[in-house]
């Protein structure tokens, strides 16, 4: 019997093995492995379209709602067909061609050195830079003038970055409204930003006195400018509210879109 397993290879000793052997065991166990990792990454590449269309879907949802055009009964693509966008320069606040609208991936380009500049001061949270293009989207009325305007913002909270949209008027100065969709703050406290009583705060808040300064305020008590400039704090959440307040303020501000305000402001924008 020695002999004959010398003479059989590994395969044949293995198969000759008792099945509750170490070895077999271990084959096994690794065998099974290697098929599930396969399977696993087989789904992962064949769910990415899916993933990136559903991305897509939650992202135009975001932006009808927070123009407040969102009709569940009407297909999302449909709705968001009326939406214009466009890159923006942030530098000149013009829009430009440069880029692909179908193809510009506004979180991917925070990783590419070639659009991407240091920031002096960085109230946002933004990690001491940013891209210098941005989407934006344009909502016209029936009369082809714009009605709305959204705009991507982000900033630090307590625990996350928060990504979301805001809208304005056509005159570039009064808030129709502004939403978060995605974060990680606290349930009941910093999440909160999500509660549609919050939101509501922003409807009809202004930017900007006459005299063009900024004072657009989240905080416990109003500014000296008064109510128009002012939305309450977050209860019990301190730090996610001045979170709101600085990124709010530094994107509406000269080193985000400033320079854009001030174009669409003037009527500049066609």
């Amino acid at each position: 019997m020695p002999d004959n397993q010398e003479k059989k290879g590994p395969i044949g000793r293995f198969l000759d093995a008792p099945p509750d052997s170490v070895g077999k065991t271990v084959a096994v166990a690794v065998a099974l492995c290697l098929v599930g990792s396969m399977v696993v990454s087989a789904a992962a590449v064949a769910l990415r379209p899916v993933q990136a269309e559903n991305q897509l879907r939650d992202k135009r949802v975001n932006i009808l709602q927070v123009a407040g055009v969102y009709d569940p009964a009407t297909p999302v693509n449909d709705a968001f067909a009326s939406f214009e966008p466009h890159v923006l320069d942030l530098s000149t606040g013009e829009f430009t061609d440069q880029f692909e609208i179908e193809t510009f991936d506004q979180l991917a380009a925070k990783d590419d050195p070639a659009i991407v500049r240091a920031l002096d001061e960085d109230p946002a949270g933004l990690g001491g830079s940013m891209q210098s293009y941005r989407m934006v989207y344009l909502l016209r009325d029936q009369a082809g003038e714009i009605d709305k305007v959204i705009m991507p913002i982000e900033g630090y909270g307590l625990w996350s970055t928060l990504y979301g949209f805001i809208a304005l008027e056509e005159n570039g100065n009064d808030i129709f409204g502004l939403q978060f969709y995605q974060h990680g703050e606290t349930p009941g406290l910093g999440a909160e930003v999500d509660n549609p009583r919050w939101k509501a705060l922003w409807n009809g808040k202004k930017l900007f006195t006459d005299d063009g300064t900024l004072a657009i305020t989240v905080a416990k008590t109003p500014p000296p400018q008064g109510q128009d400039y002012y939305v309450d704090a977050l209860a019990g959440a301190t730090l996610t509210s001045a979170g709101v307040n600085n990124l709010v303020r530094f994107w509406m501000g000269e080193a985000g879109y400033g320079a854009f305000l001030e174009r669409l402001k003037a009527g500049e924008v066609g």
